[in-house]
């Protein structure tokens, strides 16, 4: 739990909980996308809004229910880094256990064409930094 680089607390809304009581299973990948956020907020320094990022696979792998008044984090790391893509793995937790796993990838894409371009020097260096 301890080798990754990166935490950052969600709000369980109410809207969240499904008529069992529990976080519903597509809120799972909303909870990814917050962290994916500030992430890049707070390691890069620039907001998701900002880049031509596009997600391009999402792997999630369910280990527990999170119930709605559980405290709930996502842990992520990015375990390295490719030419225009950018993997990162995540456990998201709640009280502290383990709830779920994850893997997304993101491709950073050329806005005139929409094919891939080369990661900024300036992320990877912070990525490099943080990781």
């Amino acid at each position: 739990m301890d080798d990754y680089s990166y935490e950052t607390a969600i709000d369980v809304r109410l809207r969240d909980i499904d008529f069992m009581g529990h976080v519903n299973n597509a809120t799972y990948a909303t909870y990814l996308e917050q962290a994916r956020e500030a992430y890049f907020r707070d390691v890069l320094d620039v907001s998701l809004t900002e880049t031509n990022t596009v997600l391009v696979s999402l792997e999630l792998e369910y280990a527990r229910p999170i119930k709605a008044d559980d405290a709930v984090t996502v842990a992520l790391r990015v375990p390295e880094l490719g030419d225009s893509s950018l993997p990162m793995e995540y456990e998201i937790r709640a009280n502290g256990e383990r709830a779920a796993t994850a893997r997304t990838v993101q491709v950073l894409a050329a806005p005139d064409d929409g094919g891939s371009q080369p990661l900024p020097s300036e992320w990877r260096r912070r990525i490099e930094h943080r990781e």
